[in-house]
């Protein structure tokens, strides 16, 4: 059935009125509140009160956008006398307020394994997006949004913080978890490698396997200052055998027969507890043996591809990714294959407000905590055991929050991540909510 041009037109105009043009935003902001926020605080689970009579644990409950008070379930502002009322992105522009939406956490005491009653505490303010499901325009009609002094029209997705209007400019990022097989050619001889970007919760690790001219193939991860020799690193993941490893890289004897260096390389160390204590004398150099040992399994089961998994049972299987990146190197090598071209859009990602927000929230919710021990542990040594909701600092997470969004600054380097809102018209706001930035160098 073909479609005449006129319905083709009918439908675009029926998309955009029904899905708009920020729908990215709004989506992305909706995941994070539904479940990323929960998901971080699952993460920490507990914090552990260590007070030398009687040590106990706080348990982390459920999240809810509630002030435990006055029962506020939206974006609100506290008054100077200590009052709080619901507010309207109309008066935080003209007030220079930062329109948020209180956090409340359910914390449980857990003294000698028996739990107390719960507590919901407030822990902060989370800036909200307008229009999401959060702000309190996504439920009005046109006409009661002219009534609130709003426009109709506006798509929404941006924060409003200390009245002026931020977006989060949706950030272009290599894929993680994916193989990619390029050519260094800065050298006499060309060294075929392969690297991947291995990103799990709140951690990014970048692994790179690297086919020398000698032919040896040699592995850089995170946490080791020097590189592993290819063979030594499938030993210490448990393949014991040659044969195993060899089978791991590929079943085909030519590829197959490229390992041959790579096993020269690794001669004298043929048990599994060897191989992981040569890497264990590269992390740890004069320690003692048990503390080498130990140190060596915690950087192959927390820094080695960690979106494999990382506990001692995924070991196998990070042996076996291992031997894919090989076995796309060698394939390079003799020319079964092309090289990975990184601009390719199957090759990139878009972060946007939620992926983002959520690993801001990770750092300070973390710093949150640190502080929740601390002040409890204080107060023990005091012997008053008060209440947790006087041990919770609320500025904490509103202050980093409100800043981060006020200047764009994400920490660890990142800046330039929000942006002033342009409202030079209609049609330069929707350009700079629908805009990408891309983190190569001008």
């Amino acid at each position: 059935m073909e479609i005449s041009q006129d319905d083709l037109l009918l439908l675009q105009k029926a998309f955009f009125k029904e899905k708009g043009l920020v729908r990215q935003h709004l989506d992305s902001y909706n995941e994070f509140i539904d479940h990323r926020l929960q998901e971080v605080i699952d993460e920490t689970g507990e914090i552990d009160i260590e007070i030398p009579e009687s040590p106990y644990k706080i348990k982390l409950g459920q999240l809810y956008i509630i002030d435990p008070q006055q029962r506020i379930t939206g974006p609100y502002i506290t008054e100077v006398d200590g009052t709080k009322h619901e507010i309207y992105p109309k008066e935080a522009r003209f007030r220079n307020l930062t329109y948020a939406a209180p956090l409340a956490l359910e914390m449980t005491p857990i003294v000698d394994g028996r739990e107390l009653e719960p507590e919901l505490v407030l822990i902060g303010n989370l800036p909200v997006m307008l229009k999401s499901k959060l702000c309190v325009l996504s439920q009005l009609l046109p006409e009661e949004l002219i009534r609130h002094g709003e426009d109709p029209n506006d798509t929404g997705g941006y924060f409003i913080v200390n009245g002026s209007e931020r977006v989060i400019v949706a950030l272009e990022d290599l894929a993680p978890n994916r193989i990619l097989v390029d050519i260094d050619t800065r050298g006499a001889k060309p060294v075929y490698q392969a690297k991947i970007f291995s990103t799990t919760v709140g951690f990014r690790a970048r692994i790179q396997l690297r086919m020398k001219s000698d032919g040896a193939i040699y592995v850089s991860m995170p946490g080791v200052p020097t590189e592993i020799p290819f063979v030594i690193l499938m030993r210490a993941l448990g393949l014991e055998t040659d044969k195993e490893i060899a089978e791991a890289v590929s079943p085909e004897k030519i590829l197959q027969n490229e390992l041959e260096s790579s096993f020269e390389k690794a001669t004298g160390f043929d048990t599994v507890k060897d191989a992981i204590m040569y890497i264990g004398n590269r992390v740890a150099h004069g320690q003692v043996e048990e503390y080498r040992f130990q140190k060596a399994e915690s950087i192959l089961d927390r820094n080695f591809l960690p979106h494999v998994g990382r506990t001692f049972e995924e070991r196998k299987e990070k042996a076996l990714f291992l031997g894919e990146m090989a076995c796309r190197a060698i394939g390079l090598k003799l020319g079964r294959r092309q090289l990975d071209d990184k601009d390719h859009f199957k090759n990139k990602r878009l972060k946007l407000g939620g992926p983002l927000l959520a690993d801001l929230f990770r750092v300070v919710f973390r710093n949150l905590c640190r502080d929740i021990k601390y002040q409890l542990e204080r107060m023990g040594l005091k012997r008053r055991m008060l209440t947790i909701s006087a041990a919770v600092r609320p500025g904490i997470i509103t202050q980093r929050l409100q800043h981060a969004l006020a200047t764009g600054n994400w920490g660890r380097g990142r800046v330039g991540i929000t942006q002033l809102l342009d409202r030079t018209n209609n049609v330069s706001t929707l350009s700079h909510l629908r805009r990408l930035q891309s983190p190569l160098s001008r």
